[in-house]
C-alpha cells in the first residue's frame, strides 16, 4: 500500500531523512515517533506528495485522506459542511452536493460517534469533538489510506481516548490503512499493528509494535532512561520515562 524506496529529502540544503525503505501493507496501522525535528511531519508530507523526495521513490497504492493537527476553520461552517467539503472532488468545483453525498457524510458522522453534531457550529466543538469531525471529512473523500499527523495533539486524556479508540474501530471495521504520528508511546501500543522509530541520528527502526516498541528503543529514541511500567493483576502496560536532573 505503501513503499518508501531509499527515500531522502532536504529542505534548504539540510538533511532531513535519509536512507528510508520500509513497506506499510493495505489495512496496517502504523504509529511514527520521534523527538521533536526528526521529521516525522516532512515525511507525512513526502508521502501525501507535498513534497518532492531529493532521492529515492514514495509509491502509494490507492487514494489519500490527511488529517492535520488540531485547527479551527476559518469560517462558522456547520459540522455537515465541514464533512461535505471531503466529498470535493466527486461534487466538482460549482456543484452541489446531491442526497449521496449527505448519506455518505453522515455515515462517516455515525462512524466517528457524533452523527448528533450534524448542525452545530464547528468551531464551537471541544477539540476532540473537531478531531472526530475532521477525520470524517477526510474518510469523506473514500480514501484508502488516512494520514494523520498528531491526531491527539493538546488534547486531553479523555479526548485522546476517544480518538485513539475510533481509530482503532474504523481500521477494523472497514480495513482502511491508518499512518498517524505520536509523541505518546501508549497510542501505539493500543492501537498500532507497526511502528516506526525516527531517531535524532537520521536511524530508524520499523517493525512490528511489539518486538519494535520496547523501553530500551524508546531510551535511544527520545535520549532519556524509559521504563515499562506494567499494571498489577494484569497484561496491560505502558511505558514512562525518568527525569533526571540537569547537571
Amino acid at each position: 500500500m505503501i513503499e518508501l524506496t531509499n527515500l531522502g529529502v532536504s529542505l534548504s540544503g539540510t538533511t532531513i531523512l535519509k536512507g528510508y525503505s520500509l513497506k506499510v501493507a493495505k489495512g496496517s496501522v502504523l504509529a511514527i515517533l520521534g523527538a521533536n525535528g526528526v521529521g516525522k511531519t516532512t515525511l507525512l508530507h513526502t508521502v501525501m506528495g507535498l513534497r518532492r523526495p531529493t532521492e529515492g521513490a514514495v509509491r502509494v497504492d490507492g487514494k489519500l485522506g490527511f488529517v492535520p493537527q488540531l485547527f479551527q476553520a476559518a469560517f462558522s461552517y456547520s459540522v455537515i459542511d465541514m464533512v461535505l467539503m471531503g466529498r470535493a472532488r466527486r461534487i466538482g468545483l460549482f456543484g452541489s452536493p446531491s442526497a449521496v453525498d449527505y448519506r455518505v457524510a453522515r455515515d462517516y458522522l455515525s462512524r466517528m460517534g457524533v452523527l448528533e453534531l450534524e448542525n452545530r457550529a464547528f468551531n464551537t466543538l471541544s477539540g476532540g469533538q473537531r478531531q472526530l469531525v475532521v477525520i470524517a471529512q477526510a474518510l469523506c473523500s473514500e480514501c484508502d489510506v488516512l494520514v494523520l499527523d498528531e491526531p491527539c495533539s493538546a488534547l486531553d486524556y479523555k479526548n485522546q481516548s476517544i480518538v485513539m479508540q475510533s481509530l482503532k474501530r474504523l481500521n477494523s471495521e472497514t480495513g482502511v490503512t491508518i499512518v498517524f504520528t505520536t509523541h505518546a508511546p501508549q497510542h501505539g501500543l493500543e492501537v498500532a499493528s507497526e511502528v516506526l522509530l525516527m531517531n535524532g541520528d537520521g536511524s530508524y527502526r520499523h517493525g512490528p509494535t511489539e518486538a519494535t516498541l520496547t523501553a530500551g528503543h524508546l531510551t535511544q529514541l527520545y535520549g532519556v532512561p524509559v521504563d515499562k511500567a506494567e499494571f498489577v493483576g494484569s497484561s496491560v502496560f505502558t511505558f514512562a520515562p525518568r527525569f533526571i536532573e540537569a547537571s
